[in-house]
């Protein structure tokens, strides 16, 4: 019989909602042992795992690279500094990389804030011609796509 934390024990203690666990599941974020009943049974570490996902999600990443890089994790207990440690180590290349981009962001707004365009040669939002398009879609001079 799998003993741990039922599906309803899990939401309280994550916030999150039932029908949201059973979508992360979905996504093998989670992985419940079934009890004799069949019943759903999840460990301490998912509490861990989903908390993490949340965290991840709210700085923009992709569900499917968060559960791909969750996947190197062990199932059915809680991972090791070792395991949290390599995780670790690809996002934090990811978040100083979005770090920077949101610092170069915030000083190109800055700078157009209020100028009332009088300035079009230094506007980071101007693109005569439409000369960015043939570089690809998107804001480019503004999200660092620019060449």
């Amino acid at each position: 019989m799998a003993t741990g934390l039922s599906i309803g024990d899990l939401s309280a203690r994550t916030g999150l909602a039932v029908s949201a666990i059973r979508f992360y599941e979905t996504h093998g974020i989670v992985a419940p042992l079934r009890n004799d009943g069949g019943h759903r049974r999840y460990g301490r570490a998912d509490i861990r795992r989903l908390s993490f996902v949340m965290a991840a999600q709210t700085l923009g990443f992709p569900l499917s690279e968060i559960a791909e890089n969750l996947q190197g994790l062990p199932a059915h207990k809680a991972p090791s500094k070792a395991d949290w440690t390599r995780i670790s180590k690809g996002f934090r290349v990811k978040i100083d990389a979005r770090i920077a981009a949101l610092t170069d962001l915030r000083d190109k707004l800055d700078g157009c804030i209020g100028c009332g365009c009088l300035s079009l040669q230094s506007c980071a939002l101007y693109n005569p011609q439409d000369v960015k398009g043939s570089e690809g879609a998107g804001p480019r001079n503004l999200t660092g796509l620019d060449g």
